[in-house]
């Protein structure tokens, strides 16, 4: 049987395309004998190198369909697996003339597909929350793949790993916890925790534990000023990333040295998941089931108010509800059970 070139086109968030591995690793085994080609952008390529799941990279520089059906073309593409949800995907790969170009019908793209699968509905407007996880292990059931594995997964650089250990080998020496904040957020303003209760509970790590504390925030100038604003409201000496930058394969580097990773629902947490980490996670607008993973090494604190989860990126209210109600004393008293457990 000749060798078939396949395409998988992934999703683009940091959390989705990692919440994708399960699938990427059951794809890899049932296509063991055809070469498998990952579309991406850059971060989601940065994000997942080096991974064993793909014999080739394809990045998008571009959005524009008509360009990306052009740049596919030069593959002799058999199949493509859409695990991206965005209409203009599929329209490009249609445009590509790939034979075979599986994944959901949903937002009116179902016309080009040639295998479709039907996401659950609640109502005519509104999908089922389903974890991602189980979403993008529904393609690889249909296309006949062992989805028994779910865990998700990373792979470290030996170079990002040096030269973390390069840049702060005094704090990742072994003899203090190492805990890494992440108070960030790219859904949206309304699930991002208080900066001055990640400062408090910043102290009460160095205090308590004389843990070395990382503060982790993406390039976004709102992100740089989270930082800023914790470092500044901390009585004890933290690591501000955003004065210190990495790039995400050091990042992944220094989160695999971590006893403990604090966050909000947001990618890094995906990050921390996938190399075994302790975590805790805070949910306040977002669905905890979306995200949902079994990971037994996690700690969710749930927003406890009536209007949560709304999956909203920005709030109605005339307050953060939601993140208010997740106290600096329940952060703490989950981070104490982690560490001196």
């Amino acid at each position: 049987m000749n060798c078939r070139n396949i395409l998988i086109w992934l999703p683009s968030p940091m959390g989705d395309c990692l919440m994708a591995t399960p699938a990427l690793a059951a794809f890899r085994k049932f296509f063991e004998k055809d070469k498998i080609f990952f579309c991406a952008n850059k971060t989601v390529v940065e994000v997942l190198k080096p991974c064993r799941f793909t014999d080739g990279w394809i990045v998008l520089e571009r959005s524009n369909p008509f360009a990306i059906a052009a740049e596919l073309k030069k593959y002799n593409l058999d199949t493509v697996i859409l695990l991206k949800n965005s209409f203009a995907s599929a329209v490009a790969v249609f445009l590509a003339g790939i034979k075979n170009r599986i994944g959901y019908a949903r937002d009116g793209r179902g016309i080009f597909l040639t295998v479709k699968l039907y996401p659950a509905k609640n109502s005519l407007f509104k999908y089922k929350p389903l974890p991602a996880v189980d979403y993008y292990l529904a393609i690889a059931s249909q296309l006949g793949c062992d989805i028994t594995g779910k865990k998700t997964q990373l792979e470290i650089d030996e170079s990002d790993r040096k030269a973390v250990l390069e840049k702060f080998g005094v704090c990742l020496n072994g003899k203090k916890p190492v805990v890494i904040l992440v108070p960030g957020g790219t859904f949206g303003a309304s699930k991002i925790w208080p900066q001055d209760r990640f400062a408090r509970v910043a102290d009460f790590l160095t205090e308590k534990f004389s843990a070395n504390v990382f503060i982790s925030v993406s390039p976004d100038e709102m992100e740089k000023q989270i930082a800023a604003r914790i470092y500044a409201r901390a009585k004890r000496p933290i690591v501000n990333l955003a004065e210190n930058p990495l790039t995400l394969g050091q990042l992944k580097a220094l989160f695999s040295f971590a006893n403990l990773v604090i966050t909000n629902d947001t990618g890094p947490r995906h990050i921390a998941i996938a190399l075994n980490r302790k975590v805790i996670t805070l949910f306040g607008p977002n669905n905890p089931l979306r995200t949902g993973n079994g990971y037994p090494g996690e700690m969710k604190i749930i927003a406890n108010v009536p209007c949560a989860p709304c999956d909203r990126p920005v709030c109605k209210k005339d307050r953060l509800y939601c993140m208010e109600s997740i106290t600096v004393d329940a952060v703490c008293k989950a981070a104490q059970k982690v560490l001196a457990g």
